[in-house]
């Protein structure tokens, strides 16, 4: 309801700067707060489950990267090669696989400019991207002259873009031979964003990860998960506060007291 009004609101403010129509009514109108998404990120241990089962599968590296880095599914799909650099352990985000109504499967710009970046990735991921480049070159001599050269580091057996639909259900069947709780693939982002914040790593840093526009996002996003991180604060607090056999001449507890 809030994506329609604010389609139909611009809609309006465009006929009245072209003076066909007096003026905007859809100003007057109120939009609805928006519901806050739900979402079921991965536990630490469900995640380390899905990993292992994923080991011997042909897209082991593409989970590892979207469980470790929070990369979007079209992230995933439309890097290249030339993106990587295995050496320094970088990856650069500047393009997205996506569905267009007319062009099927296209690559694009990420949809801001804040979703363009630069990350670290993980040691685990630099090897499993390593052993994935390796398979994709036997396919490539297997396939022969019916390879398609896309420079995608995530391709069919035959070197074409993965589609994403296609993705997702790998995802599911992979989740049921795991034993695993059905979640969206988008719900592995919300694991990687909430297991980091578990850790203790600052809103900023998971922020330039995500690639989020503004920090506001990214707070407002897990601030289930912030809130439970302060309880948890809290009961220790309270904890220290209830010890009643620590001597308060105590010099070593007097010495942090500032």
């Amino acid at each position: 309801m809030t994506y329609v009004h604010s389609v139909l609101k611009s809609a309006l403010e465009h006929a009245v700067r072209e003076d066909d129509l007096p003026r905007n009514v859809a100003r007057n109108v109120k939009s609805p707060a928006p519901r806050p998404r739900r979402f079921k990120p991965f536990t630490a241990s469900e995640a380390r489950q899905f990993l292992h089962a994923a080991s011997s599968d042909r897209l082991h590296a593409l989970y590892e990267l979207a469980l470790r880095t929070g990369l979007r599914k079209g992230e995933l799909l439309g890097l290249h090669w030339d993106d990587l650099d295995l050496d320094s352990g970088t990856a650069s985000i500047h393009r997205s696989l996506q569905h267009t109504p007319t062009g099927g499967l296209t690559i694009l710009h990420t949809k801001t400019r804040a979703s363009e970046r630069r990350i670290a990735l993980p040691t685990e991921c630099i090897n499993s991207l390593k052993t994935h480049q390796e398979r994709q070159q036997e396919e490539r001599g297997a396939a022969g002259t019916g390879w398609t050269d896309s420079g995608l580091v995530f391709t069919t057996s035959k070197g074409r873009p993965l589609d994403p639909t296609n993705l997702t259900r790998r995802f599911r069947c992979l989740l049921h031979s795991a034993g695993l709780r059905t979640i969206r693939f988008h719900d592995f982002r919300h694991s990687t964003a909430t297991l980091l914040l578990e850790q203790g790593i600052d809103l900023v840093v998971i922020k330039e990860l995500l690639g989020h526009a503004h920090i506001g996002v990214t707070a407002g996003v897990y601030a289930h998960v912030r809130l439970r991180l302060q309880r948890q604060a809290i009961d220790t607090l309270n904890e220290a506060l209830g010890q009643a056999d620590d001597d308060p001449e105590d010099p070593s507890i007097a010495a942090v007291v500032h």
